[in-house]
């Protein structure tokens, strides 16, 4: 990876649309060798995917929800089950393995309080796996980015 490669790769993460030609000339490439070198980025899976960021407010997701989880044991069945299901469930948009006190820090978001309740009553907790679970709300949400720090390449 090279200095044209970082510039690329930065400037695709402040912006996702950009066309080719735009992105070219803020590289100092020509769009040819710009257009490759995306494609080779993309093949070598160090550009993983395209996506809009939707503004969670506007869309009714009041509530952000930290939850510490611990699993009952780490039996392959018993972890596998645990991954299946949150996999399946779009108010979970991240999940972390932790070290530490809890297996896993889960990013839940719901409309409000209620929907949060009844997704863990509903959901979560039913889960067999679950020995507890600690959560933790945002109060305001102070930075979010998906920029990835490129200085260390």
């Amino acid at each position: 990876m090279d200095l044209h490669d970082i510039k690329i790769l930065q400037e695709i993460q402040k912006n996702g649309r950009v066309s080719n030609k735009e992105l070219a000339e803020k590289v100092n490439l020509s769009p040819a060798p710009c257009w490759r070198r995306m494609s080779a980025l993309e093949e070598q899976g160090v550009i993983k995917s395209y996506t809009a960021l939707l503004n969670h407010e506007k869309i009714g997701l009041t509530i952000t929800a930290f939850a510490h989880v611990s699993l009952e044991n780490h039996h392959t069945d018993t972890v596998r089950s645990f991954d299946k299901a949150i996999s399946e469930w779009a108010e979970i948009q991240e999940c972390h393995a932790t070290s530490g006190s809890y297996d896993y820090l889960l990013k839940i978001v719901t409309v409000d309080m209620k929907a949060y309740n009844n997704f863990m009553y509903e959901k979560l907790l039913r889960l067999k796996a679950i020995r507890s679970v600690n959560t933790s709300f945002s109060m305001m949400q102070k930075k979010v980015s998906t920029e990835l720090p490129l200085s260390h390449l």
